[in-house]
């Protein structure tokens, strides 16, 4: 019985044989579970869409797990897809693993149950819809969309489909950030005031990188990796992982690190369905998110965005001032203390009377490797993810409405109930982009 056994597969057959299922010596062993091997019906079998570096790492989580079987990845170019199955097919001590150029391929077998989304952020919004259309539990790195629009539509479209789908942002399963909303949700801040998210320069580029020669299709399906975003020549440094910066290919330095800050804060102040309801600064010079985000270009001294939700509580999105805590590093400030965490795992509280709170924390804010597990139980029981799709989606608008009030360079006012600003015509066009032909869902 093959490895890729899957659990609708299982199902299917013992349909079909009826009672010649009930003999035992046919089957091997792991069927039934012995040896501690998992049984067919409760092996969830995974497919990869568009899995690179921080892709690999992500499936190298999911592979530790003997409760998985990756069996396909299709990607757009060839290497990526030839790595991928040379990773799995080591890890398996098989040459199993089916490789292919178009996500459908991935997408039309009745015998994945799941998909791993790790394209660039262009694609994630439409990728995950498609799979959810297609019957598939998804697991989709961050940024989860590059609209306030695309943000609701992923939101709706796996409400629509009732699939599963967990966002990439797995410091909501990593413990020094879990210990912080703690301290938020239980009081122990006294009544909280303020949230801070740690973002990088916000601002985007519009200019193109110099035409090159396409290669050919098979080695990297050009058309297709630009997707939904509008046409530009060919160059092979996007395609390198250098696409970020580039304002029809990435939401920049708010959406980066906001996706996962923004939604630590989000979920720290109890926000998880809604947004803020204003957007402004004290100025309005913003530096441009750069590849590498150690570089700013033109930037001021400290990038610094607010928010303020409905019920008062003040969303501060800055790029300076933190502690050395770590990277995407996040701050909550109640009347009677605040703490502050980021990805070294380390915690600072005040006043001292928080420090018998805090415990001893053993992963970095990098590692998925517990939010992987988190989706994976999911899948099994259908409840909520803990970066499901609603709440990931409003993470996302918080994060593009500021990137909007930032460029545009004036205070804003939104609405989360309609996701729209108040007599901002301009901003509202921003809310939205078309999609590129024939891209549709």
């Amino acid at each position: 019985m093959s490895q890729a056994f899957s659990r609708r597969s299982f199902i299917k057959s013992m349909a079909a044989a009826g009672a010649a299922v009930a003999v035992p010596q046919l089957l091997p062993g792991r069927v039934f579970g012995k040896d501690g091997a998992v049984v067919p019906s409760e092996r969830i079998t995974l497919g990869g869409i568009g899995v690179g570096n921080r892709g690999s790492y992500v499936l190298s989580r999911f592979l530790l797990n003997s409760d998985v079987q990756m069996v396909a990845d299709a990607d757009l170019q060839r290497s990526r897809r030839e790595r991928v199955k040379a990773m799995v097919d080591k890890h398996y001590g098989n040459t199993d693993c089916v490789i292919y150029r178009e996500m459908y391929d991935v997408l039309d077998r009745d015998d994945i149950d799941a998909v791993l989304i790790t394209t660039g952020d262009r694609w994630h919004t439409l990728a995950s819809i498609l799979a959810a259309k297609a019957g598939k539990d998804i697991y989709c790195e961050k940024p989860c969309s590059m609209t306030i629009e695309e943000s609701r539509m992923l939101a709706d479209g796996i409400a629509r489909y009732g699939r599963v789908y967990q966002a990439g942002t797995q410091r909501r399963s990593i413990e020094n950030f879990q210990i912080a909303a703690h301290l938020a949700h239980s009081g122990k801040l006294g009544e909280l005031k303020e949230v801070h998210a740690n973002i990088l320069a916000p601002l985007t580029r519009n200019s193109w990188l110099p035409a090159e020669p396409e290669p050919p299709t098979e080695v990297c399906d050009w058309n297709r990796w630009l997707g939904p975003c509008p046409w530009r020549p060919y160059n092979s440094a996007y395609v390198n992982s250098k696409w970020r910066g580039f304002t029809d290919f990435h939401g920049g330095g708010v959406l980066e690190w906001g996706s996962h800050t923004i939604d630590l804060c989000q979920y720290a102040a109890g926000a998880d369905d809604t947004a803020p309801v204003e957007f402004w600064a004290d100025n309005y010079k913003f530096g441009i998110y750069h590849s590498d985000w150690r570089t700013t270009m033109a930037a001021p001294k400290t990038n610094v965005i607010y928010g303020r939700y409905a019920n008062g509580i003040k969303l501060v999105m800055r790029d300076g001032g933190w502690q050395g805590l770590g990277t995407c590093s996040v701050k909550y400030v109640g009347t009677e203390g605040w703490v502050e965490t980021g990805d070294s795992g380390a915690i600072r509280v005040a006043p001292d009377s928080l420090r018998s709170e805090l415990s001893v924390v053993t992963m970095a804010g990098t590692d998925p490797i517990t939010h992987v597990r988190n989706f994976l139980d999911c899948v099994k029981s259908r409840k909520l993810t803990r970066a499901n799709a609603l709440a990931a989606a409003q993470t996302h608008v918080a994060a593009h409405a500021a990137y909007i009030m930032a460029t545009l360079g004036r205070p804003l006012k939104f609405d989360p109930n309609t996701d729209s600003f108040k007599n901002d015509a301009e901003a509202d066009k921003m809310c939205s982009r078309a999609w590129r032909e024939p891209w549709h869902v």
